[in-house]
């Protein structure tokens, strides 16, 4: 198992509430440590049926897109840090630490994002228009699984960090085998990583 050293060092971060990365996660806005979210559907998880309109009408369409709008935790965060450096740049990793099962491990941590070139605005949020390091993907728990602890640590990026060095190359997504039983202790040490600057997760299942 890789080790978890920047794991528990966030976990424990989120005691204090300076240190909580802000997530806007669909509609879900300022998520607390630990909410649970749904992966897909509406927010109260209910399908999009509406008996007294057509599949195929132009009423209907406008409906579904309005609600699939809601989706939460398919499309990357919107993430935000009031404490953040105007003047650094910073990182953002996003792990499942549950895979395939909370109960058994054996499969986790999974990459789920690596993003660089992060820079903080006046208003606190965190932007950026560089390409990714490892692409998103949402939460995709197996069926009959408790809930998984889906985890985002920030960092200031190392003034040497070269986002080429480590992307695949061409933009291409990540492969599911590099994202299985991720070490990001050793990565982190690779890039040369300083301490978590700051924390959250949510939970999906």
């Amino acid at each position: 198992m890789p080790s978890d050293n920047h794991i528990k060092a966030g976990l424990s971060l989120i005691e204090d509430k300076s240190k909580v990365l802000g997530l806007t996660i669909g509609s879900h806005e300022n998520v607390q440590p630990g909410t649970w979210l749904p992966r897909k559907g509406t927010d109260q998880s209910i399908p999009i049926l509406f008996p007294s309109l057509s599949p195929k009408s132009e009423t209907g369409k406008r409906k579904e897109k309005e609600l699939t709008k809601a989706t939460a935790a398919q499309e990357p965060p919107k993430l935000s840090f009031p404490g953040a450096n105007p003047t650094s740049t910073y990182l953002v990793v996003s792990l499942d630490i549950d895979a395939p099962f909370p109960s058994f491990g054996v499969l986790g941590p999974i990459l789920h994002w690596i993003q660089s070139d992060i820079k903080v605005t006046s208003e606190g949020t965190l932007e950026f228009d560089a390409p990714f390091v490892a692409n998103y993907i949402g939460p995709t728990p197996p069926p009959m699984s408790a809930p998984h602890r889906y985890i985002f640590f920030l960092y200031e990026q190392p003034a040497d960090f070269d986002l080429t060095a480590h992307a695949p190359a061409g933009g291409k997504k990540l492969s599911n085998s590099n994202r299985m039983r991720y070490d990001l202790d050793a990565w982190a040490e690779e890039v040369k990583l300083g301490p978590v600057v700051a924390f959250n997760y949510f939970t999906c299942n």
